[in-house]
């Protein structure tokens, strides 16, 4: 499946440029050390400005998924697995993705990010 290469700023780009590295970047808050998905510029638990991203183990599990089939991007022909991964650094820690690898994807599912390169990102998606 050829995925949409997202748009880079400069909020974004330690998330998406992290997987030529091999790391999977997250916004956290420097201050009370909180994970912040999507990334915000301020912390919700503390009111703390001073955000930095950061590597995290890549390491989760199968929170939710569907299946799509229906059109809505070109290049990603139908039907195709959307899960919702709960990354172990932190409880509700999610990241919207995919599974790849398997068609027996199952809630709690332990899985590992992997990346797949889309123009000058690279997108996290997740195997068993």
């Amino acid at each position: 499946m050829q995925r949409p290469e997202p748009t880079i700023d400069e909020r974004s780009a330690a998330f998406w440029t992290g997987g030529a590295d091999g790391e999977l970047r997250i916004a956290r808050c420097r201050a009370c050390g909180r994970w912040l998905h999507p990334p915000k510029p301020v912390c919700p638990s503390c009111r703390g400005q001073d955000i930095g991203r950061e590597a995290v183990s890549g390491v989760g599990t199968v929170w939710s998924f569907t299946v799509n089939r229906y059109a809505w991007a070109p290049g990603m022909t139908p039907p195709y697995l959307i899960a919702q991964i709960e990354l172990a650094e932190q409880p509700g820690l999610h990241l919207i993705s995919s599974v790849v690898g398997t068609d027996d994807v199952r809630i709690g599912m332990p899985v590992h990010v992997e990346f797949e390169r889309a123009g000058d990102a690279w997108i996290p998606v997740f195997a068993p």
